[in-house]
């Protein structure tokens, strides 16, 4: 395998925790932004009668507008680095918040979606250059502290319905546009120290050259494997959706609980996860990143077919476990793809987490569509078996291999 080279991070080994710490923070302001949307899904269904089928479109328009985008802003980037275009991915989603505040209707709730879809699109690709830059040495550690951020603030949205959306109803994403505000002051200072960053001599030197490697071709090898990445993303994604846009609809249904209720076991999964993401990347530096990414999907696949039988007081437990270990892999996969196509990180990283939003918006849909004709259960037996796909990680080259490419 004979992967390119193109940008680099710093040729100091020493990792810049205080730009790490900051990205990851933008990340999860820009990820809360995102975590508004599902958090009021519960009001949308009363106040405007919405079927799962227009929730689920609601979802596939805010995900597949970021699944879309990331990828042509991750080549614009790697062609030209554009630092403030962190800030302007925060407005974007500022708009979208005043819009998703006083939407009359289901269409004008598509329509602020798409600005908020747009606004993370932006941001991810250079926020992982931004995380690559700063890594030094430590690129699983660097790549965790980075995703537990988004991770993180996905995880609000139970918070969101349980105590903003529940008490002030739809109005209430008016309140967001305080963290959008803040974001974009916190972004403008991370984008001058990128602006200085790829400024510096040694990064010119670096991207001159090698600019003739963009014309280099993938090996067939790697191609092969970033196609099982984006089939492991596919599993894990519906999963994802299935939990995060309808678990609160079952839980209603089934044990009879009530809206504010529910976010509770809905965060308890999320938390979950956003814990799983931190330590995953450490484990792989350790363990093989490989090794992470079979154990994420196949050693959750028996607590996941359990989920949807087992007594109430089973869910927290099983929760627990299915977030921690289904999420270990999620910033590792992202380093995985980095390291399989160094030369080209704004394009893969925008892709491998572009994706990951842009399948989770196609199974929203898809999931919503068969909720309406056969059951919310029918649905969580369903997701119950996506992560025995997580088997087909066997077939990708082992880190060993990776290091000789």
């Amino acid at each position: 395998m004979q992967p390119v080279s193109k940008i680099q991070p710093s040729s100091s080994n020493s990792t810049i925790y205080r730009i790490l710490f900051a990205i990851s923070l933008g990340h999860l302001l820009n990820d809360s932004m995102q975590a508004v949307v599902p958090a009021i899904f519960p009001i949308l269904e009363k106040s405007m009668s919405l079927s799962y089928t227009q929730i689920g479109f609601i979802a596939f328009a805010l995900n597949m507008t970021s699944s879309v985008m990331q990828p042509v802003f991750g080549v614009y980037s790697d062609r030209k680095p554009s630092p403030f275009l962190l800030p302007f991915g925060m407005a974007s989603s500022l708009l979208g918040m005043c819009g998703l505040a006083f939407s009359p209707n289901f269409f004008f709730v598509l329509l602020s979606v798409l600005f908020i879809g747009l606004g993370s699109a932006v941001f991810h690709p250079e926020g992982s250059k931004v995380a690559y830059l700063a890594s030094g040495a430590k690129r699983g550690l660097s790549q965790a502290i980075y995703q537990v951020g988004g991770n993180f603030g996905n995880s609000l949205a139970p918070i969101f319905t349980a105590l903003v959306f529940v008490p002030f109803g739809q109005k209430g994403a008016a309140m967001f546009t305080v963290l959008a505000g803040i974001g974009i002051i916190l972004l403008t200072i991370v984008s001058r120290w990128y602006r200085d960053k790829i400024k510096s001599n040694a990064l010119k030197t670096k991207n001159k050259t090698t600019q003739s490697s963009d014309k280099l071709k993938i090996d067939s090898k790697i191609k092969f494997a970033i196609i099982l990445l984006i089939f492991i993303t596919f599993a894990r994604s519906w999963y994802s959706a299935g939990i995060g846009n309808y678990y609160q609809f079952y839980l209603i249904k089934e044990y009879g609980l009530t809206i504010k209720s529910t976010q509770l076991y809905i965060f308890v999964f999320m938390i979950s996860g956003v814990i799983g993401t931190f330590f995953g990347g450490p484990l792989a530096d350790r363990f093989g990143k490989r090794n992470i990414i079979l154990l994420s999907l196949l050693g959750s696949f028996p607590l996941t077919v359990a989920l949807p039988h087992v007594p109430l007081n089973w869910v927290i437990p099983l929760f627990i476990c299915i977030g921690f270990i289904s999420s270990s892999s999620f910033s590792v996969i992202v380093v995985y793809a980095q390291e399989l196509v160094p030369g080209r990180v704004g394009l893969v990283s925008g892709l491998i987490v572009g994706l990951a939003f842009g399948m989770g918006a196609l199974g929203a849909v898809a999931l919503g569509a068969l909720a309406d004709s056969f059951s919310l259960k029918f649905i969580m037996n369903f997701c119950s078996f996506l992560p025995l796909l997580g088997v087909v990680a066997f077939l990708l080259p082992n880190d060993k291999k990776i290091r000789k490419a």
